[in-house]
């Protein structure tokens, strides 16, 4: 009789996972980077990366990461995490799926048969799922119109290398609900930071009524539309676009967002009002002069750029957790 495989355990929403999960990514996360960075190189050497005890530790998996929308960081974090592991890894845009003219389940099956792990960047949140429900190896949430999981978990891997603690740490987004916040709302409350949420009332259209909820019942969870209240004390400003990237051609709807937000734009006297302990964060790409300016993005208190090279080593350790030997 032919052994039953196990079912995978997918990566497509923080809804699906508790603060002890998202701690143990957090942890890794932190010890590839420490075990593998050169401190030394300043980034620029090609000795940058140390061996490490990491190095094999998904010694022949194969990756193959699916774009439906553009990426910059989630393209090149996950195509150079993977190697650093002893992995491969494909990349290809989901044209070469031939979705459109067969069956996307024989597709998927395809596929999963041919790799060991799966991301995709979707653009419905519905197509992830599809995929995990007919993989039979993991699939990762690249980000969807929803959620963003994987930048949610490089968040608070910064926050907690920033600050030495998640539990307690006072985290405000500013500007508009989306799926990056719907992710780090989550992240936050669950392993213990709080999180205060500040759009105006007509900013919270993309806001998922179950993250809400759930974040509601930790009782870290609070949204302030007032900037000056929501801001004071903060240990952590974030923003993020205003407009998703495939609006951002869209003039009339960036000339009304830009009306409604500008009071949310993180700028300098956001950071004056919140005072001087605040750090500011960004998941890029950055539009400065809306959601932030150049001040907040390139100033001594940004921590944008350690946020984004944190997204290879999370989503590393994300890998290590969804397929590595010792899972």
């Amino acid at each position: 009789m032919q052994k039953m495989q196990p079912k995978p355990r997918h990566l497509l929403t923080l809804k699906d996972y508790d603060g002890k999960w998202m701690r143990e990514i957090v942890e890794l996360g932190i010890s590839i980077k420490k075990s593998m960075r050169n401190p030394q190189t300043g980034g620029t050497s090609s000795k940058k990366y140390r061996i490490s005890r990491f190095k094999n530790a998904l010694e022949g998996k194969q990756l193959v990461s699916l774009f439906e929308k553009p990426s910059l960081r989630t393209r090149v974090s996950f195509g150079f995490g993977m190697p650093l592991l002893g992995g491969s890894t494909q990349t290809i845009d989901t044209q070469a799926m031939h979705f459109s003219t067969s069956d996307p389940v024989a597709e998927i099956k395809s596929l999963s048969a041919l790799c060991d792990i799966i991301m995709i960047r979707p653009l419905k949140h519905s197509t992830v799922e599809l995929f995990a429900k007919y993989s039979t190896v993991p699939v990762i949430n690249g980000l969807s119109e929803s959620d963003h999981p994987c930048q949610a978990l490089a968040d608070i891997m910064t926050i907690m290398e920033k600050l030495g603690k998640l539990e307690g740490a006072k985290v405000v987004y500013l500007g508009i609900a989306n799926n990056v916040s719907n992710s780090l709302m989550l992240a936050c409350v669950k392993t213990g930071a709080y999180f205060t949420l500040c759009v105006p009332e007509n900013g919270r259209d993309d806001l998922d009524p179950a993250a809400l909820q759930a974040a509601k019942k930790t009782g870290l969870f609070r949204w302030e539309p007032n900037v000056a209240k929501a801001v004071k004390g903060a240990d952590i400003l974030y923003t993020d676009t205003w407009v998703n990237m495939e609006h951002l051609k869209d003039p009339g709807l960036m000339d009304k967002r830009k009306k409604l937000l500008m009071p949310y734009q993180l700028n300098r006297n956001i950071l004056k009002l919140a005072g001087s302990r605040a750090w500011v964060m960004h998941d890029l790409p950055a539009h400065t002069g809306f959601e932030i300016d150049e001040y907040a993005l390139h100033g001594q208190r940004s921590i944008a750029f350690i946020q984004a090279e944190n997204r290879k080593w999370a989503q590393m350790a994300i890998m290590i957790n969804l397929i590595g030997e010792s899972r």
